[in-house]
């Protein structure tokens, strides 16, 4: 009869201890389920304050630009094409930047000619653009005509500012207020759809997969910014501008045509995230340009 007590004494512990370990499993998979719809509504949160704060520093640039295809001095197509880009106003007098590779889309002929796809007798391509007509649309719908004042080529920005002066300062994005974000950290992308969607402003979430400190610094998002579109301005999740959504050619010769499938970097392109202090310093130089020519 003792062995029997005992042995159901035993017996009760194990399922008092098991009823204890089960609660606990189930309390942890509540808070689980609290935490992330929690955390989830936070960000959105977060979005939405840059949104509401910065949206109308993005604007969206209308151009009419002329290209001329060349193969071995022969002229093998020319046309005139009319595109949108996303630019970020960077100065209450209108002075906004894109990528450069968005007004001159010769920039890809660089690519050929340095024989990055291995191409037989591509060094002898060429492709020509220009620029023919070019406008800003600003957030309240207005369109302003504009120019291009200054292309950095090593950046790959262009800047451009209304070829007349604005009745009134507009939003500009503060470059001065930076943030450094390290690898993994969330962000978000502020953009403007395009007309299809009545040109409201959209943002995505992402996170920064690498960061590159040499030769300069700069950071590499997710695919999902990539939605957001180049020119667009990145944010930590606390609202602070981390820098523009841009584009990093660096072309090199012999990589071949096998080099299409290890990605974007592997053909010597790659959406990066500029930092903001790099864009403020040149344009700097870009509202001297400005000034110089009016």
């Amino acid at each position: 009869m003792r062995i029997i007590r005992e042995i159901t004494m035993k017996s009760g512990r194990t399922k008092r201890s098991g009823k204890v370990t089960l609660l606990g499993i189930t309390a942890l998979i509540c808070l689980t389920c609290w935490v992330s719809p929690a955390r989830a509504d936070k960000e959105a949160k977060a979005a939405r304050k840059i949104i509401g704060k910065w949206e109308d520093t993005v604007i969206t640039v209308k151009m009419v630009i002329k290209e001329r295809m060349i193969m071995e001095g022969r002229e093998m197509n020319r046309g005139e094409n009319k595109t949108e880009a996303t630019a970020t106003v960077i100065d209450p007098s209108g002075l906004a930047v894109l990528p450069l590779f968005l007004t001159d889309p010769s920039r890809i002929s660089k690519i050929f000619s340095e024989g990055q796809f291995g191409m037989e007798g591509a060094s002898g391509f060429n492709w020509d653009s220009e620029i023919t007509d070019l406008k800003v649309l600003l957030s309240d719908g207005k369109e302003v005509p504009a120019r291009i004042v200054l292309r950095d080529r090593d950046l790959d920005l262009a800047f451009v500012h209304p070829s007349e002066k604005l009745t009134k300062p507009i939003p500009a994005l503060d470059l001065s207020k930076d943030a450094k974000p390290d690898i993994l950290d969330r962000i978000v992308v502020l953009t403007r759809l395009g007309k299809v969607a009545n040109r409201v402003p959209s943002v995505c979430l992402d996170r920064i997969q690498a960061v590159v400190k040499k030769p300069r610094t700069f950071y590499v998002p997710g695919p999902t910014a990539m939605d957001a579109g180049l020119g667009a301005p990145v944010f930590s999740s606390d609202g602070k501008v981390i820098g523009i959504l841009m584009l990093r050619i660096l072309p090199s010769k012999g990589t071949g045509i096998g080099n299409l499938f290890s990605g974007v970097s592997g053909m010597g392109m790659l959406p990066i995230v500029l930092p903001a202090e790099d864009i403020m310093e040149v344009g700097k130089q870009a509202l001297e340009a400005t000034d110089k020519s009016e």
